[in-house]
């Protein structure tokens, strides 16, 4: 049974994922609608990604140094108050107020996002681990199922204001949740993962920074699994942002769906990651074999999608490259934090989340850019084969150290 508090965390991320997923909808759609462009796209998605390559690593400090709840409380008040301003956009003359608010809310994002995935550890057993990051891949599939397919029937019926409101009472209602989530205090002396989950902590002392550093740098040096976990994080990422731009584009262009038609994608991505909690366990006993096989397989997926003209095969294609990414993120997630000590995870998810969005970022501006001078089934053929190069690269990388060190 997964611990209470884990679930009141778990409720507050459905809620406000939801919430964020009905307005990112609705930017994308308006947006496209107002400028006609995959480039304007690239621009509000890749300004998004800018805050986390300055505020996650600031955001793993902060989780050492005040409450995960007060900085969780705090972002999703913020991100609440921030939202309301899309209410202002009337014409194509307010599009920097999209980008701007939407930088706002990356803001927010950027501390939020570490904080709460740290707090996971803190709160459930640590043989909990697999199940409960197999939970989160369904929370983030409810997200994307519910919040998708709604937030574009949403905005289709009753315009994107009615998006907008919803996404900032989503953040309020979270808030109000974390609220009443006890977290335990954290021992700054090193904690082994044994007995890493206790219910009652000393007041803790703080590390010094470059001690802390030292640390972390000590334990990646140990451990290969967790070598390939960061160069995961590394250069999955210069892919990534060629979906984020390319499912708008092939939603409303290549498919002629509109609006619904992004929703219809998302949902499907959705899908594929609540399924993904039923395959997860499978790879219990092999972790990043999992991680890396299902890599390989989201590239052969997305070649494939680049030659699909045929909207529903295209939600399948979707449903399966999303169950493949759901289960490859549990068995690298749970990689992560069992071969983390506790005290280092808030610092190293900030550092993480820092390369990897800002990396996708510049990914989106790079593929809004690109999409403008080439078709966009070629630059998804590009992308699906950079998965499969990135996977060969990682498992060869992964082989020769394991041989060396063997040595």
């Amino acid at each position: 049974m997964v611990d209470r508090q884990y679930r009141k965390l778990f409720a507050a991320g459905i809620i406000n994922g939801i919430g964020d997923r009905f307005c990112q909808i609705a930017l994308l759609a308006l947006i496209y609608r107002l400028t006609g462009s995959g480039f304007s796209v690239g621009i509000m998605l890749g300004l998004r990604m800018i805050p986390f390559l300055v505020l996650s690593p600031a955001a793993g400090v902060l989780i050492t140094r005040i409450s995960r709840q007060v900085l969780m409380m705090t972002t999703d008040l913020f991100r609440g108050l921030a939202a309301l301003v899309f209410l202002s956009i009337h014409s194509p003359e307010d599009i920097w107020i999209i980008y701007g608010v939407s930088t706002l809310l990356a803001c927010g994002e950027a501390l939020y996002a570490p904080a709460r995935k740290s707090s996971i550890p803190l709160l459930v057993h640590p043989s909990e681990l697999l199940k409960v990051n197999s939970l989160e891949q369904v929370m983030s599939g409810l997200v994307l199922v519910v919040g998708a397919a709604a937030g574009g029937i949403i905005s289709a019926l009753f315009g994107p204001q009615a998006a907008f409101i919803l996404n900032a009472a989503s953040f309020f209602a979270a808030a109000m949740i974390v609220r009443n989530i006890a977290f335990p205090p954290v021992m700054k002396e090193k904690i082994s993962r044994e007995d890493s989950y206790v219910k009652t902590h000393q007041t803790p002392s703080l590390l010094d920074s470059n001690r802390s550093r030292s640390r972390m740098l000590d334990c990646i040096l140990s451990s290969v699994p967790l070598q390939v976990v960061i160069a995961f994080e590394l250069l999955v990422p210069m892919l990534n942002g060629i979906d984020n731009v390319l499912i708008s584009v092939y939603a409303v262009q290549e498919f002629r769906l509109g609006d619904a038609g992004i929703g219809l994608f998302y949902a499907a991505l959705g899908a594929g990651l609540v399924a993904s909690y039923a395959i997860g366990h499978l790879f219990s006993g092999s972790l990043l074999k999992g991680g890396l096989v299902c890599l390989l397989l989201e590239g052969i997926l997305l070649m494939g999608l680049s030659g699909i003209y045929h909207a529903w095969a295209a939600v399948a294609i979707y449903f399966l490259i999303s169950l493949a990414g759901g289960v490859g993120a549990i068995c690298l997630d749970t990689l992560l934090m069992r071969e983390t000590p506790l005290y280092l995870q808030g610092p190293l998810l900030g550092m993480l989340t820092a390369w990897s969005q800002g990396i996708i970022g510049l990914s989106m501006f790079g593929a809004g850019v690109a999409i403008e001078m080439m078709e966009p089934r070629m630059l998804g053929l590009a992308g699906g084969a950079g998965f499969i190069v990135i996977s060969i690269v990682i498992l060869m990388y992964y082989a020769r150290t394991r041989s060396r060190k063997a040595a």
